[in-house]
């Protein structure tokens, strides 16, 4: 595939604890050139950047990045967030619950969310660096029981990010209805379509529209 499809396929992330607005703007202007999928931002910059840029699809992060705050303040963050102009959320789950097997509360959780979101699309970050493979099986079929539209491999901030065998692992025991998003470590155009190939529908990387920007 080539390098400006591929682009179509790029959540550009820029998640930074000291991002400021004026790297903010850069990234939105640089989504709108070279058509991504959307920008993915932190939660404080979602008015800012909606505002400014009303056409560009704008994602953020819910529960960032460690997943252990209460689903009632995820929950909050979500709808202040679409209230003020994201079209995408990306929620980390509780891996606490993961580990001590309570997918139930997972599932609930994710409900909750999708809820909220409503038409707008819902990603469940599952941090797969974290977990075996079949606490990861299982949480294909949370996510897909809990009707959320995605399920997306790493926040970026743990010890690793997306493999080639997890998205192949997604794409085998995932539900018709949820999508597969590839994040962390993305680093060449290479990479990307091969996960792409192996069937991820989305990409979060903020260095393929460096790479592209340097031809």
């Amino acid at each position: 595939m080539l390098g400006k499809e591929l682009l179509t396929y790029v959540d550009h992330t820029l998640l930074r604890p000291i991002a400021t607005w004026d790297e903010i703007k850069v990234i939105c202007e640089d989504a709108l050139a070279y058509h991504t999928a959307s920008v993915c931002i932190p939660p404080d910059f979602v008015a800012s950047a909606h505002n400014a840029y009303p056409n560009l699809n704008v994602c953020t992060v819910i529960g960032f990045p460690l997943g252990y705050q209460t689903t009632e303040s995820k929950v909050a963050e979500a709808k202040q967030a679409i209230a003020e102009g994201a079209s995408e959320v990306d929620m980390v789950i509780n891996l606490g619950d993961a580990k001590q097997g309570d997918f139930h509360a997972i599932t609930e959780e994710i409900k909750a969310l999708k809820s909220v979101c409503g038409d707008n699309i819902l990603k469940v970050i599952i941090e797969t660096c974290l977990l075996t493979d079949t606490e990861k099986i299982r949480m294909c079929e949370v996510v897909t029981a809990a009707k959320a539209d995605f399920i997306k491999t790493s926040t970026g901030f743990s010890k690793a990010g997306a493999t080639f065998d997890d998205i192949a692992l997604f794409a085998s025991h995932v539900g018709e209805n949820v999508q597969i998003k590839a994040a962390g470590g993305i680093s060449s155009f290479a990479d990307a379509d091969e996960f792409v190939k192996l069937g991820a529908d989305r990409l979060g990387t903020s260095r393929l529209v460096k790479i592209e920007k340097q031809q």
